[in-house]
């Protein structure tokens, strides 16, 4: 797949101090990617140096083909960002922020503006100052910002901070539409796991600006499939099957009329042509895995318990 962005064993010091270590990460086009860590993990010195806000000590870093120098700013129209909390003219209207985004950038379509409002939900209150703004619709509204040019690329700092659940819920909605619709690739740091599951398609972990993991969605479910669990009024039958027909031992018939088989793997298209085949109909099946923040904290254990070798 063609890569949109590129990190080469980047690292970065502050006054001295490694923040980020020989990070390699890459970013495909059209994907959405989930930057993970915990708080001061160095997610936010990776995002600022995708901006060119912060240069790269050691290491390359390559946006859309060519590699990011200092002179570097033509790329940055192809681009939206939001990093840390956005600041805006607070005195202006919401309209007014990003009428004036909008001449900055050269961008002069007539609907971009009426459009992003809507997807934040800040349409009703486009014309206030943004300084009677909470802080959930600052931070809307710096979305909306970022997403005004309809970049190919976006680039969100830890977006759903301060939202509440209604906000979050329309944000995640928002990403998944300019990813569907417009083709946009993302790059989203957050430390709300279980929204980075629900839109993600690959997640990178670092911590202590050390690279620990970077893995698709789909192999991080495929690889930590905890059991296959079956619906079925016949379970008895279905308990005959597992053990007579499959050979599997390790499963486990619950009061609901729910089976949760452990063994299994990767069976369960052969699970359910076996109840087809032994006339078990089977109201539901379905595997389940681990979760995104289960897998997050099993990657940093592992990190712990080699620090501590």
């Amino acid at each position: 797949m063609e890569e949109i962005v590129r990190l080469h064993d980047v690292t970065k010091f502050i006054a001295g101090h490694e923040v980020v270590s020989n990070v390699t990460m890459s970013v495909h086009k059209g994907e959405i990617y989930g930057l993970l860590g915990p708080n001061g993990s160095g997610k936010t010195v990776i995002m600022k140096m995708l901006t060119n806000l912060v240069k790269p000590s050691y290491g390359t870093i390559d946006m859309f083909g060519e590699p990011i120098k200092a002179s570097s700013y033509q790329y940055l129209s192809r681009a939206g960002s939001m990093i840390e909390y956005p600041t805006f003219y607070e005195k202006k209207t919401a309209r007014q922020n990003l009428q004036l985004v909008s001449e900055y950038m050269g961008y002069y379509e007539p609907t971009a503006i009426n459009e992003v409002l809507e997807w934040v939900q800040l349409e009703q209150v486009q014309h206030k100052p943004v300084h009677t703004f909470s802080l959930g619709m600052k931070q809307r509204l710096g979305i909306a910002r970022a997403m005004l040019v309809k970049p190919e690329l976006l680039i969100l700092d830890e977006p759903m901070n301060g939202l509440d659940p209604s906000g979050i819920k329309t944000v995640r909605e928002m990403f998944q539409m300019m990813n569907q619709e417009y083709g946009t690739t993302l790059i989203v740091s957050s430390h709300m796991l279980s929204e980075v599951e629900l839109f993600a398609d690959r997640i990178g972990v670092i911590k202590n600006g050390k690279w620990l993991q970077e893995i698709s969605m789909k192999a991080l479910k495929e690889e930590n499939t905890e059991y296959i669990e079956i619906l079925t009024a016949n379970q008895k039958q279905a308990c005959f099957v597992l053990e007579d027909v499959l050979q599997l031992s390790n499963f486990k018939a619950l009061h609901n009329n729910t089976i949760r088989v452990y063994e299994a793997g990767h069976r369960q298209n052969e699970i359910t042509q076996a109840m087809l085949d032994h006339h078990v109909e089977i109201e539901a099946i379905s595997k389940k895995y681990k979760s995104l923040e289960e897998y997050f904290h099993q990657v940093l254990d592992q990190e712990k318990a080699q620090e501590e070798e």
